[in-house]
């Protein structure tokens, strides 16, 4: 069996930036343990399955561990590769198990309608405050804790400890780290316990709490964030009353297929 794979990077405009995701194209779905095997041997943070046609696709995302309920920089990968190399579709809709998420493409700007996640105040897990050098001024949670802090230096500046931070389990969530931003509205960080890997280069599905939050906090419904790992990651975003929408660019860093023999 031949498979269809593609390597994107996304939300950035250039390779070796942004968040790479792998995006395999399906014409039906395969058993759950061969599309975790796929995506823990590709190796990157996110693979997307899509199975469809006609700007109308399934899709589920994994991890190299487990399947994600939402994943957005894999979303906006697939909605590259719909475009650029299936379709040619200007508006997708994409079904996973729980949402429905409609894509638009303007000028290779990919703008994803997803759904608004409110965060509310929480108390966290000892250990998760332990395991960061700098304590938060604001606790939050949704899908993922949210620690929100003064300054985008603090946010920078934080280090894990690794043998704390993995003894928690949050999954399917993460920690992200949030503050206001020198030139964007805000920046982040995002952090899985027990995961491939540690830190999130850029990750979409946050920003389905953190543009509520912002939106609120800075009084402003369009904003510009930025994720300031490593990699580093432009978004896009606006704060709707029922919905997000993010918008970010993407790049192809590779193609080609994967071999799947009949003993898989």
């Amino acid at each position: 069996m031949l498979i269809p794979y593609f390597h994107i990077d996304s939300f950035t405009k250039k390779v070796f930036a942004g968040n790479p995701a792998g995006v395999c194209v399906l014409e039906s779905w395969l058993d759950d343990a061969t599309l975790l095997g796929i995506a823990a041997e590709n190796g990157l943070a996110e693979t997307a399955f899509i199975v469809g046609g006609n700007g109308v696709y399934g899709i589920r995302w994994f991890t190299p561990d487990i399947e994600m309920d939402l994943c957005g920089h894999a979303t906006l990968a697939a909605a590259h590769v719909v475009a650029n190399y299936l379709d040619n579709a200007k508006e997708i809709k994409f079904k996973s198990a729980t949402d429905e998420l409609n894509v638009q493409i303007q000028d290779g700007l990919i703008t994803m309608m997803f759904p608004r996640r409110e965060p509310v105040t929480a108390v966290p897990p000892q250990r998760l405050l332990d395991s960061l050098n700098i304590r938060p001024k604001e606790v939050l949670k949704s899908r993922d804790f949210i620690f929100v802090y003064d300054k985008e230096d603090d946010v920078r500046n934080i280090q894990i400890d690794p043998i704390i931070f993995n003894q928690i389990n949050l999954d399917p969530g993460g920690l992200c780290l949030t503050a206001p931003g020198l030139t964007v509205d805000f920046v982040s960080r995002f952090f899985t316990p027990q995961a491939t890997i540690l830190e999130d280069p850029v990750t979409g599905s946050a920003h389905c709490s953190l543009i509520p939050y912002w939106g609120r906090e800075l009084k402003k419904k369009v904003m510009t964030a930025k994720q300031i790992s490593k990699r580093q990651g432009d978004l896009l975003c606006r704060n709707d009353e029922n919905s997000v929408f993010i918008s970010g660019n993407a790049v192809t860093y590779k193609t080609g297929h994967i071999l799947l023999s009949q003993e898989t």
